[in-house]
């Protein structure tokens, strides 16, 4: 056990190291969706929901403006809050995944997700999304933790500890507690708190429905027979799993409550952008479904995002080696599942009921992504995946170091496993840092000359009047500002209209462009480098110079 816990200390550090190492630099700039989530959160409104921007539930960024407020207007605190989400997901799959399997394969899960390219990436940027994994990891683990220490307290004296639902974990050695109602009221809460994510996750009650029904035919098979005698009327010692199950759900519901009430209200909001990009609008969508699907299973080890925000465009989602124990992990699953050829003699490491449950997390978060029909494959909206694939891809070295061991001798393998561990570990720094973060497409994908602009007004003298003008006519929050100029807005800390009127910065649309006044000194950035916008303002603006000075063009008189 102290062995364990020291190399999952070692494994969280990695984790802390991949998401904060460099955060204030990397990514580079600040895409227009973080900062629109940015100068939401400088509203200080805590809304349930923020209709701008397709629509986003509230809660990521009402935790983002705390730390807008203590931290101020930078990139890298907009960020703050999806590397501390992405770092808490890592302890909290190991918990879930050690509940499931044992200490081992555990690790190994946590392990993989602590060097994952893919959540790393999330787990950088300000998106609502890397909360979705938080929540479901730990849930579960409450869910489990609970259900354990009922079925300990139920089982006699010298009798085996059973896992979840009455299946025994082998290297797992934990000894039962009282009647643990506070982690099944826990496990509803976080459970509904996901509610508040990301729109994929609606999906997840299908399932919890699986551990929940496991969970009370063991408590009715125990109640009607009785393992170690007793009357037959009385329930196991444990509870009553009804009311525990009832519990859960109301816990959940009392979370996702505030967001149920924002939707009875709105309902045109519920689906959001959800009808517009789903393949119901295409006109044969079940060819468009299974295109999908192949897509986005494609993505882990053949082909994955291509979008340069969300992944090194069109790297797979898993590096090569992982990709193949992945593989072997989701066929190992299968083959230990009720549908497997060995379901009624599963190897104990790979608990049938637990193995089902893992392969109906990848399949019910899979159709979120398939049923879409946007920019596929795509990683952010699969980003629920991730906690099923990393644990496939630990099923898959459990099985190799066993299927090993038979003629390799144990200082070999050991050498060989931390070789691989050493590997992951350098390809996963590789790719993010050399790789990834310095390519110019990403620059260009993060808007960081937008970013650099924002910086360089922030430097100019108060009196001097500066305009930031676009010729974009789409407009996406309440007020009808465009979406470019959301990350100059949300830098240069001129949200409110008194302190633009403060900092002498104003935003013009083309349509306003005849009220830009330039009868002192004046400074004129364009949002776009466009040869008409500079046409057409030295036409209205007789004076006006170009100045490429900054690293930029700007206009000034």
């Amino acid at each position: 056990m102290r062995r364990a816990t020291l190399w999952l200390g070692v494994i969280i550090l990695l984790a802390v190291f991949f998401r904060f190492y460099d955060l204030r630099n990397t990514p580079p700039g600040l895409w227009a969706d973080e900062a629109m989530n940015g100068n939401n959160a400088v509203e200080m409104k805590w809304k349930v929901y923020y209709p701008e921007n397709f629509g986003r539930e509230g809660l990521f960024i009402n935790i983002q403006s705390l730390f807008v407020a203590a931290f101020g207007h930078e990139p890298w605190v907009l960020r703050l809050p999806s590397t501390i989400f992405g770092i808490l997901t890592v302890p909290g799959l190991y918990l879930m995944t050690r509940e499931l399997f044992g200490r081992r394969i555990a690790l190994f899960a946590t392990f993989f997700l602590a060097t994952s390219f893919w959540h790393i990436m999330f787990s950088r940027i300000g998106f609502r999304a890397i909360m979705a994994p938080f929540f479901l990891v730990w849930s579960f683990y409450f869910l489990f933790e609970g259900m354990r220490k009922t079925a300990v307290s139920s089982t006699p004296p010298g009798g085996k500890k059973p896992g979840f639902c009455g299946v025994s974990k082998p290297g797992f050695e934990k000894p039962g507690g009282v009647f643990p109602t506070a982690v099944f009221a826990l496990a509803g809460l976080l459970f509904g708190l996901g509610f508040h994510t990301y729109i994929a996750y609606r999906i997840a009650p299908i399932i919890v429905l699986l551990p929940l029904w496991k969970f009370y035919q063991t408590w009715k098979i125990k109640e009607v027979e009785p393992p170690y005698g007793g009357s037959t009327s009385n329930p196991p010692a444990g509870g009553c799993a009804p009311c525990l199950i009832g519990l859960v759900v109301f816990m959940a519901i009392i979370a996702a409550s505030p967001l149920l009430i924002y939707y009875a209200q709105n309902p045109q909001d519920f689906l959001g952008r959800t009808s517009a990009i789903s393949i119901f609008q295409s006109q044969e969508p079940l060819a468009q479904f299974s295109e999908n699907v192949v897509k986005t299973l494609g993505m882990f080890n053949i082909a994955g995002d291509f979008n340069w925000r969300h992944n090194l465009a069109g790297s797979p989602q898993l590096w090569w080696p992982v990709g193949i124990l992945f593989l072997m992990g989701i066929w190992i699953a299968l083959r230990s599942s009720t549908l497997g050829v060995e379901s009624q003699k599963t190897p104990s490491v790979f608990p049938r009921n637990a193995c089902n449950f893992v392969l109906l997390w990848f399949v019910v978060m899979l159709l979120p992504v398939a049923l879409s029909n946007e920019s596929l494959p795509h990683a952010l909206r699969a980003i629920v995946l991730i906690p099923p694939a990393m644990m496939f891809a630990a099923f898959g070295l459990e099985w190799v170091i066993s299927a090993s061991s038979a003629f390799l001798r144990p200082q070999l393998a050991t050498a060989l496993l931390f070789t691989f561990f050493l590997a992951t570990t350098a390809h996963a720094y590789n790719t993010y840092f050399n790789r990834w973060a310095p390519n110019f497409n990403v620059y260009e994908a993060f808007q960081a000359d937008l970013t650099e602009k924002a910086y360089w007004l922030n430097k100019q003298p108060k009196e001097i009047k500066k305009y930031v003008v676009t010729d974009s006519v789409e407009k996406v929050d309440m007020r009808g500002t465009p979406m470019s100029f959301q990350t100059i807005i949300f830098i240069t800390n001129t949200f409110f209209e008194r302190d633009q009127k403060e900092k002498n910065i104003y935003y013009f649309g083309a349509n306003d462009f005849d009220r830009i006044n330039c009868s002192g000194e004046c400074i004129i950035i364009p949002i776009e480098s466009k040869p008409t916008i500079y046409k057409t303002l030295k036409q209205k603006i007789p004076g006006l110079r170009l100045d490429a000075t900054p690293g930029f063009v700007v206009l000034r008189k």
